[in-house]
């Protein structure tokens, strides 16, 4: 017989003390197959909000929870609780479902440390400027069509950074993808969709203006395949001046959590 996520938490959490006490670690911590499941369970139940990679859709991005000092006992009470004066409910599912959720997330916002490799970091900054910072912010200044990138050493590795400069369009998350639409007056609007239901589209268009639309006064409406963001290739940006931003960004990361 098949097991259940309940029967497959059940066998993990045998001999295991849950949520009783006033300080306690995760029981679930790098424990493989309960983070499987907590990955089974997030994906249905909360990566509508949180995207499904958990880097934010209408919600939050949660993996930027540890980085921001919070621990796992504050994340579950998050989830049991969930949150006044927003969208996000209470959850009354068990506890080991909720440990192994926060399992899962720990798991996949833990990063190996950056590697700055040996750029310029000054050289990188006038690189950003010229290159991302219209679209890109860092500690609070460029432009906002794009993720920020104040802390972005911290949650991502140097080859994934590499991968989506050279590639944009290869992994594009939740809320920064591409759509094209045509209104009835036939204004066409590229932007990155911050929201979407059966009748309506919200989206950031290229001015980097939140505008919703309902779907029924659209003449059409276009999910892309290409991001917004431009490919960086070696002809575009060298191996020598990609050294230099990666620099730059990794000593974002140093500024961001000084003011935490």
């Amino acid at each position: 017989m098949k097991s259940t996520l309940s029967h497959v938490l059940a066998i993990v959490c045998i001999a295991v003390p849950l949520h009783a006490g006033a300080q306690v670690s995760n029981p679930f911590e790098g424990d493989a197959r309960a983070i499987r499941a907590g990955e089974r369970l997030y994906a249905n139940r909360c990566a509508a909000c949180h995207g499904a990679d958990g880097k934010g859709a209408t919600g939050p991005d949660v993996t930027m929870l540890w980085l921001e000092g919070t621990n796992d006992e504050a994340v579950f009470d998050t989830i049991r609780e969930g949150v006044d004066g927003a969208v996000m409910p209470p959850s009354f599912a068990p506890d080991e479902e909720l440990w192994a959720m926060v399992a899962y997330l720990r798991d996949i916002s833990t990063v190996p440390p950056f590697d700055a490799g040996d750029g310029d970091a000054e050289i990188g900054r006038e690189i950003f400027a010229a290159n991302c910072g219209e679209c890109h912010r860092v500690n609070g200044a460029g432009g906002t069509l794009g993720p920020d990138l104040s802390n972005i050493a911290a949650v991502r590795s140097r080859e994934a950074l590499i991968g989506s400069i050279r590639d944009p369009s290869a992994a594009m998350a939740l809320g920064y993808r591409t759509v094209t639409l045509v209104a009835a007056n036939g204004e066409r609007i590229e932007g990155v969709v911050k929201g979407e239901d059966a009748f309506s589209i919200q989206v950031v268009d290229t001015d980097a203006r939140l505008q919703g639309y309902l779907k029924a006064n659209l003449r059409r409406f276009v999910h892309e395949d290409e991001s917004l963001m431009p490919r960086f290739g070696r002809l575009r940006l060298s191996e020598r001046e990609l050294d230099d931003l990666l620099a730059f960004l990794a000593t974002q990361r140093v500024d961001a959590s000084a003011a935490h």
